[in-house]
Order: structure tokens, then C-alpha cells, then sequence
């Protein structure tokens, strides 16, 4: 079905569409003797590098779309003859855009505010802008009819949260991030007269989960369940540089991964335990 929603938006011919789509399911469900089942272990649900394979195509096309009109004006100046190609593809995805304009005229304009940023990890999309909460149940419905009218993918609309990123903390790429509000008092002098006044500022805070990573390194057995540091029994049987050189590369790994934080407490504390086990490693 991924396949053929794909083609469905490259291919005009509604007929070729149900022709393919007809064929596929009819050799995927084909188990008579005359082809063994080996032969259809591309269309297995075993075979999850296919599937992977067109669910990656799947979001790359979405993906490439959502972000084309911002990046419009950088890539028309680009003249190789590989992107002459695709740019008369996009020329085509621009007047399906201008349909859907038609079909959602007040929240296309969105796509050209420059202050949006797009971020995909671990199969959760992140989408960050500035406006009221009406601009994002603006860009919320936008998404849904986006994906109904181009990829005929009908999405579920509760699965789409509006977080506020001042009143909420999400887990991102090993951190929580959130957006604090800080407050600094300022003194201005104006001729004979002086009066305070507050400043706030908004600053991405980043912070390291602590209890996240206290559960894997009691997985690895580098420390108990509440964070007491132990000694490995795995590694006792090696030599001591090689001991250190493990403990090192794990300690180096994982500053260089945490280093972006804004409060260095929590890297401290890890640092601490994985030191003190390779101690205790070391003593066994």
C-alpha cells in the first residue's frame, strides 16, 4: 500500500495505479505450488529492509514537499543537468500546492515564515514555530489535509500534540529541552533620575536525564538500580590498561554526547560513577 501511494503521486494513470496495486497483492497472497515460498520473501513481513526501505522513500517525499517553498529560491539558482530533471518534477508538485491552496488558502502562507524548524528522530516528527496556540491548530489541520490531499494518507489528528514549549519539557536527542523565561533587573541613569526595569529573556535550556542513564548503566552493571557505583565482574578477568582504556572511551563518549548541556551536574555524577567503578574493577 506504501508503494503504491507513492507511485499514486508520480503516476497520472488511475488505471496503471490499480493495475500494479492488483498485481502486488495478488503475488503477495499466491501460495501454490507452482512458486515456493522463497520466491516471495521480497513481500515478506520478514523482510523488514523492503518496508523500511519504502517507509523512509514514503517520508522523504513528504518531508521534501513540506520543506520545497522555503527552500525555493536557493534551489532554482543551482543548473546541473541531475536537477534539471527534478526541478521539472517540482515544477508539477508546485501546482499540486497551488490546488491545495485553493482547498486550505489560509494556512499555506505558513510555509514561508522563516522562523520554522523541522526535526525528525527516532519516528517522531518536531515541528517548532513561533505564534499563538490558533497558529499551530492552524498548522495542525494544514498537516492533515496536507497529507490527505497529496499522499491520500488519512492521518489521525490526536495523534498530532501542541506543546508549549515555555510550560513543557520533551525528551529530544538524549536531552530534555525546554524554554525558560529568565529575569534580570537593569538600572538606567537618566540624567538625575534612575529607575529599575525587568528584562526577560528566553533561553533553550537543555538538560541531561539523569534517571534515564543511572537505568542503563545499572543495565550494563557499571552501578545498582539507585546509582551506587560497582565493579563490572565482566572486565575483572582483563588487564588493567585495558580496563581503563574501556572506562575511558566510555567517559570520553559520553562528555563529547552531554556536553551540550546547560547544567553540568548530572555529566559530573556520571563521570563520578563510571570512575569509581573502574576503581572498583581495578581493585578485584
Amino acid at each position: 500500500e506504501i508503494l503504491v501511494q507513492m507511485l499514486q503521486s508520480w503516476i497520472q494513470d488511475v488505471l496503471s495505479l490499480h493495475l500494479l496495486q492488483f498485481l502486488l497483492h495478488e503475488y503477495y497472497n499466491w501460495n501454490s505450488l507452482i512458486i515456493p515460498k522463497k520466491s516471495i520473501y521480497v513481500f515478506s513481513k520478514e523482510n523488514k529492509r523492503l518496508f523500511w526501505f519504502l517507509y523512509n522513500l514514503y517520508i522523504y517525499e513528504y518531508e521534501f514537499l513540506l520543506v520545497f517553498p522555503c527552500k525555493q529560491s536557493s534551489f532554482l539558482r543551482l543548473i546541473s543537468s541531475g536537477v534539471l530533471l527534478e526541478r521539472i518534477h517540482f515544477y508539477v508538485k508546485i501546482e499540486h500546492l497551488g490546488v491545495c491552496r485553493i482547498f486550505c488558502q489560509k494556512t499555506l502562507w505558513i510555509f514561508k515564515d522563516p522562523f520554522i524548524h523541522y526535526i525528525r528522530y527516532q519516528r517522531k516528527s518536531i515541528l517548532g514555530s513561533r505564534g499563538t496556540h490558533f497558529l499551530m491548530k492552524k498548522w495542525k489541520y494544514h498537516l492533515v489535509n496536507f497529507w490527505q490531499y497529496y499522499f491520500h494518507f488519512w492521518s489521525r489528528p490526536y495523534r498530532i500534540d501542541i506543546k508549549k514549549l515555555s510550560n513543557y519539557s520533551f525528551y529530544f536527542l538524549g536531552y530534555f529541552s525546554s524554554v525558560q523565561i529568565n529575569s534580570s533587573m537593569v538600572r538606567n541613569q537618566m540624567l538625575e533620575n534612575s529607575f529599575l526595569m525587568d528584562t526577560f529573556t528566553k533561553k533553550f535550556d537543555t538538560i541531561i536525564p539523569i534517571i534515564p542513564l543511572i537505568r542503563s548503566l545499572s543495565k550494563a552493571q557499571f552501578c545498582t538500580v539507585s546509582g551506587y557505583p560497582i565493579s563490572k565482574p565482566i572486565w575483572t578477568d582483563l588487564a588493567d590498561c585495558d580496563i581503563i582504556n574501556r572506562f575511558g572511551r566510555i567517559c570520553r563518549k559520553l562528555s563529547h554526547y552531554h556536553s551540550g548541556s546547560s547544567k553540568k551536574q548530572s555529566l559530573y555524577r556520571m563521570k563520578y560513577i563510571l570512575r569509581l567503578s573502574c576503581a572498583r574493577t581495578l581493585a578485584r
